[in-house]
């Protein structure tokens, strides 16, 4: 079993919102332990780009405008991610990933990885 389980994706319109969650597998990593971060894998693109990440202490996102929020759940060990004003570049494939290390993390090279949630924006 995938350690990380990414779900809430789908077709979406644009202007509208989409929130994803990424669960730690039952017996497998406590989130709250982690730094848990989002990216996502544009249409022909292999490059997983940052989208938001959530440290120990603090959260970092990587689009303008205030659009986007992670969140943590700990009762669940689940963070989610909340994203408004959906535009077509917003369509890719979504990852958690998670890394006792917040600068690891940040390199985009985590130790675990989801296997991704398809998000289509479509009109």
């Amino acid at each position: 079993q995938a350690p990380l389980v990414e779900s809430g994706g789908g077709l979406v319109q644009p202007g509208g919102s989409l929130h994803l969650s990424c669960t730690g597998s039952p017996g497998g990593l406590d989130l709250a332990r982690y730094a848990v971060g989002w990216f996502r894998q544009a249409p022909g693109k292999e490059e997983r780009v940052g989208v938001a990440l959530l440290g120990r202490e603090d959260a970092t996102t990587y689009y303008p405008g205030g659009r986007v929020t992670i969140s943590r759940d700990n009762a669940k060990n689940t963070v989610s991610l909340q994203i408004n004003n959906l535009n077509l570049d917003d369509t890719g494939i979504y990852y958690c990933a998670a890394d006792l290390k917040t600068s690891t993390m940040r390199a985009g090279r985590a130790a675990y990885w989801g296997q991704g949630t398809q998000v289509t924006l479509s009109s």
